[in-house]
């Protein structure tokens, strides 16, 4: 006969289904970003700027090393919005087993707080800066929006979602940490 300890932390409430909704916005957000600073290197007109005169930014004008920069781009916003799941999934309480030196260890929920809070407030002001600083004052030849522009500014727009959206992950992460702690 097999016994099992009751002596466990109490589990972590499951999170609520809107939180898990907003956390894969948020894993998504950064998506259509990616595509287009992809078509603009493959030379999809996309409106905004032309291909060459992205290139020109790039020694040698190489389109090869456009592309590695937008892959790597691409890949650390999707990485970092990715991990919002962590905070609606198990890996986020146990770091996963195949995970060298620290799997199966759990997920300090102080630190996933910290980390999340900081990458909220970092996202947010990044994309607002940018979007409604500069994006959107940025002069323009006519006073309409072209349909290069549109796509741009629709290709864009999600990363707006990024830093609130993962805020109010991470806050309910943190408060069932809270109620399984019994605070």
């Amino acid at each position: 006969m097999t016994t099992t300890s009751t002596s466990r932390a109490p589990r972590v409430p499951p999170p609520p289904r809107w939180v898990v909704r907003a956390a894969h916005v948020v894993a998504w957000s950064t998506v259509p970003s990616g595509v287009w600073r992809i078509a603009l290197v493959l030379g999809v007109p996309v409106g905004v700027m032309e291909r060459e005169e992205f290139l020109a930014g790039f020694p040698d004008h190489s389109p090869l090393i456009a592309m590695a920069y937008v892959l790597l781009i691409g890949a650390v916003a999707e990485t970092a919005s990715y991990l919002t799941l962590g905070l609606v999934r198990p890996w986020g309480e146990v770091v996963p087993r195949w995970i060298p030196l620290l799997g199966g260890r759990p997920v300090d929920h102080r630190f996933a707080v910290l980390a999340a809070s900081l990458g909220a407030l970092a996202v947010t002001v990044l994309w607002w800066i940018l979007f409604f600083g500069g994006l959107l004052t940025a002069p323009s030849q006519d006073p309409g929006m072209s349909a290069g522009e549109v796509f741009f500014v629709a290709s864009y727009a999600p990363l707006l979602l990024w830093g609130p959206l993962l805020a109010a992950v991470t806050w309910s992460y943190h408060r069932r940490h809270q109620v399984r702690a019994g605070v």
